[in-house]
């Protein structure tokens, strides 16, 4: 039978957990990033139109209630006709100001993205007008903002380079972190030592007070980690026992002080599949150099690798490591597919994959996932912890 995009909650008794399929107009929908306000709603944000990299695609967002079974209608909370606005990530502040930021970049060129944010301050019914966070071409985000112990904002980005008269394709991109110590008002950037290639940065404030991160790779080899004391200053990322196949993770700290991770459990090494770049579909048009992202010195990696795109984006799968992330004891698979991605076309329904998975536990104790479900909806599920444990 046929799923129901309706945003209707249900309970699934084969897997004992509660789901849903998020409602949308749009043929193409991926990159959800979920919050819990301090009301008990959930939000849930995404980018949707026709095909990444296209400027139709825009930002939504949908809101469970709290004591709703039903995902709103998501409301359009971008539209700019000349880019494509991706990669939305949501922020609630001590005083309960509500932020959404997404990337907004030229016709499938990630190293012209700049930063653009909005505001609430009615949790997320009203927003202020759009502005430029960070306007560096090439500038990305992905993962939400960390609050520091002493109380700065941390926010994880990465940065897209490219030499003149190349297209992106990911070959040269590394991690930074801004933070702010006004609360957005001005940042301050510190480079991840040696990341090329590691991106989608999760930074995790675990018990001993230190930071753990944790990177998606451009290799599609593994997961990659690095720890801090401060925000500030990183080591070098380091390769982890889990797999990574060049596409998006998301990780969290526990009320228990275990990390709960989601990610595709899947490198390169198991599948051929290969394509040439995330937008390889998509015609290209003129963008001129002034727009991009052409440092002097264009980051390499030492060993010489190359980004790989192809790899399949399936099972998505969700791990639990009680050390700070060095050892993952617990993993299991949340859906099974062949995660074929050789095309992003949506409205063909040429894609399968499971992806970008947002991952929060709600002050109940709940884990909440949302994923990309073959591109055409966000497919969201709660469970407990114990359903990791109880295979």
């Amino acid at each position: 039978m046929e799923q129901k995009y309706d945003g209707k909650l249900c309970f699934d008794t084969e897997n004992k957990w509660v789901e849903a399929y998020l409602p949308s107009e749009y043929p193409q929908n991926h990159a959800s990033n979920l919050l819990e306000l301090s009301t008990g709603d959930l939000l849930c944000t995404w980018f949707s139109g026709t095909q990444e990299g296209i400027s139709d695609i825009s930002i939504y967002l949908s809101r469970l209630n709290r004591k709703s079974d039903l995902w709103t209608k998501p409301i359009k909370m971008s539209a700019d006709p000349d880019r494509s606005e991706q990669n939305p990530v949501l922020f609630e502040d001590e005083n309960e100001k509500l932020w959404l930021l997404y990337t907004a970049q030229k016709f499938g060129n990630q190293d012209t993205a700049i930063v653009r944010y909005r505001t609430s301050l009615d949790h997320g019914y009203t927003w202020s007008k759009i502005e430029a966070l960070f306007d560096e071409p090439g500038t990305f985000i992905r993962q939400p903002i960390t609050v520091l112990k002493n109380g700065d904002w941390l926010l994880p980005i990465f940065r897209c380079a490219t030499k003149s008269g190349e297209k992106w394709i990911g070959d040269h991109d590394t991690s930074a972190v801004k933070i702010s110590g006004d609360k957005g008002i001005t940042w301050s950037e510190y480079t991840i030592p040696d990341s090329v290639g590691c991106v989608h940065m999760c930074v995790n404030a675990v018990a001993d007070g230190s930071l753990v991160a944790l990177y998606r790779s451009r290799w599609a080899d593994h997961i990659y980690r690095s720890t801090s004391m401060d925000g500030r200053t990183w080591t070098v990322p380091e390769k982890i026992a889990l797999p990574n196949n060049n596409s998006s993770i998301q990780s969290i700290v526990l009320q228990d002080g275990a990390i709960a991770l989601v990610f595709n459990n899947i490198s390169s090494a198991e599948s051929t599949d290969r394509r040439a770049s995330l937008y390889d579909e998509i015609e290209d048009e003129t963008v001129f150099d002034k727009e991009r992202n052409l440092p002097q010195d264009v980051p390499m990696d030492k060993l010489g690798r190359k980004a790989v795109w192809g790899t399949p984006r399936a099972p998505m799968t969700i791990a639990l490591s009680e050390d700070n992330g060095k050892t993952w004891p617990y993993i299991r698979n949340i859906q099974l597919g062949d995660g074929k991605c050789m095309s992003n076309n949506s409205r063909e329904k040429k894609n399968r994959e499971f992806s970008y998975p947002s991952i929060k536990q709600t002050k109940n104790g709940k884990l909440h996932v949302t994923f990309t479900y073959f591109r055409q909806t966000i497919k969201y599920v709660q469970l407990d912890e114990s359903w990791i444990k109880n295979k």
